[in-house]
């Protein structure tokens, strides 16, 4: 008999970088079930894709390529499936960054990752912030504004296009820390490093996998 997990399989995309037991941790926390992979198969199959990270932008695009990962989690988009990008996996989703010269992202939003520029503020930006709504994600239903969240990075996503920011940050500037467009929903914090709020958010994407 197929089990219920295996039929509404969510797949964290293994590319030998990130935090991807903290990850599966979270979502198994929230009781969401969840198989980490580095098969483009199980992408393909899966009814949700996290593609979570940390690290070097030109890396992960390296590493994702080896993996022959980049065809299926296109694919993956393209055909509606839930898709939660967190940390570098909300980065990879651009035209391109700027880190350690220019490198060629998977161009499904257009725009820049960029650095954060010179202030007082120390870089890496890391630790607690509040993510201001611009427009509210459904997996974030219960989820009141002005929630704080942990982050992590130095490098954030400028879109061309406004209307996919779901939500900002303020860092010495206003950065876009939340995309929403369609079944694409990805997050400069970490949902799995942010406590009680973050583990709902993993909850609700497990949810929104079921009805998707």
């Amino acid at each position: 008999m197929i089990s219920y997990y295996i039929y509404l399989m969510i797949a964290i995309v293994d590319y030998g970088m990130g935090n991807l037991k903290s990850v599966q941790k979270g979502f198994l926390k929230s009781g969401v079930d969840v198989k980490v992979t580095n098969q483009p198969a199980d992408i393909l199959s899966a009814h949700g894709v996290v593609l979570p990270g940390v690290g070097a932008f030109k890396d992960c695009m390296a590493n994702l390529d080896r993996g022959g990962l980049i065809g299926p989690i296109l694919r993956a988009i393209e055909s509606g499936k839930p898709f939660l990008g967190i940390c570098l996996g909300l980065q990879a989703l651009f035209t391109e960054s700027v880190e350690f010269g220019r490198c060629p992202g998977l161009n499904v939003f257009k725009g820049k990752v960029v650095r954060f520029p010179a202030t007082a503020l120390k870089v890496p930006h890391m630790g607690w912030n509040i993510v201001r709504y611009k427009n509210r994600p459904p997996i974030f239903d219960g989820i009141d504004d002005n929630r704080y969240f942990y982050f992590v990075h130095s490098y954030y996503v400028a879109p061309e296009d406004p209307a996919i920011t779901a939500g900002t940050t303020d860092y010495g500037v206003e950065f876009t820390s939340m995309i929403w467009k369609d079944n694409v929903i990805a997050t400069q914090f970490h949902p799995e490093k942010s406590q009680n709020a973050g583990l709902e958010i993993l909850k609700n994407f497990g949810a929104f996998t079921k009805r998707g």
